[in-house]
């Protein structure tokens, strides 16, 4: 595939991703769309290692998969404070949150 589509495609999975972070007030939904972010981020990366027909560069592959093991790290974190908000405060709008703040 050519690097203008996978960066197209990069560009509208980055929409998306703050299209849910700015729009959305549920909690997991806000995870979800940094994720979708995180996950643009590193098809980019590793669309722009292969510069050079038929060389790809393996510390963007090896910097990608780190970057996955981070991210489902922060993931789990994340969506374990979400179930913990959740039975403490019985939602997950976070505008009904900020307000609970006091």
């Amino acid at each position: 595939m050519d690097a203008p589509y996978l960066l197209a495609f990069v560009f509208a999975l980055w929409a998306v991703g703050i299209y849910c972070l700015a729009t959305k007030r549920n909690m997991l939904r806000m995870i979800f769309g940094l994720e979708i972010m995180i996950n643009a981020a590193n098809l980019s990366f590793i669309s722009l290692a292969a510069g050079v027909p038929g060389f790809v560069d393996p510390l963007a592959h090896s910097i990608v998969v780190v970057s996955i093991g981070l991210s489902a790290a922060m993931s789990a974190v994340a969506i374990t404070l979400v179930v913990f908000a959740y039975r403490h405060y019985g939602t997950l709008d976070v505008r009904e949150l900020r307000r609970l703040r006091g």
